[in-house]
């Protein structure tokens, strides 16, 4: 059985802060990321924190892609999840990368849906 959808999560240090907390910066480069992806973006939104910080989140056909900022740390969480076979979300998570300017990064990525990789809980 093929995945119904990929899931990433992706980890960026060493960003740059000015951009980690600038809401309309972080909406634009959410928005190219989607598009880069190949997803169809119904909606993007963005929540600015006091002192710094920044939550965006893009509402995609596909499913969405979200990104946490901690400017003081230089460093940014994102998840990016995606259905159907047209879609990369590794496309979308490069375009993070070098929108976020990020030196330092981890990806995990899961196959949403395939029971091959599903983990069975014992109660």
């Amino acid at each position: 059985m093929e995945a119904f959808g990929r899931h990433l999560i992706l980890e960026m240090w060493d960003c740059d802060r000015e951009v980690l907390d600038d809401a309309k910066k972080i909406r634009e480069i959410l928005r190219r990321a989607a598009i880069e992806a190949k997803a169809t973006v119904i909606k993007v939104f963005c929540h600015e924190f006091s002192p710094a910080g920044v939550t965006g989140v893009v509402l995609l056909a596909e499913s969405h892609l979200t990104v946490h900022t901690w400017p003081e740390e230089g460093y940014a969480a994102a998840d990016i999840f995606t259905c159907g076979q047209s879609t990369d979300p590794q496309l979308a998570a490069q375009y993070l990368l070098a929108g976020f300017k990020a030196k330092n990064s981890t990806t995990f990525e899961l196959k949403r849906g395939n029971m091959q990789t599903r983990e069975v809980v014992h109660q």
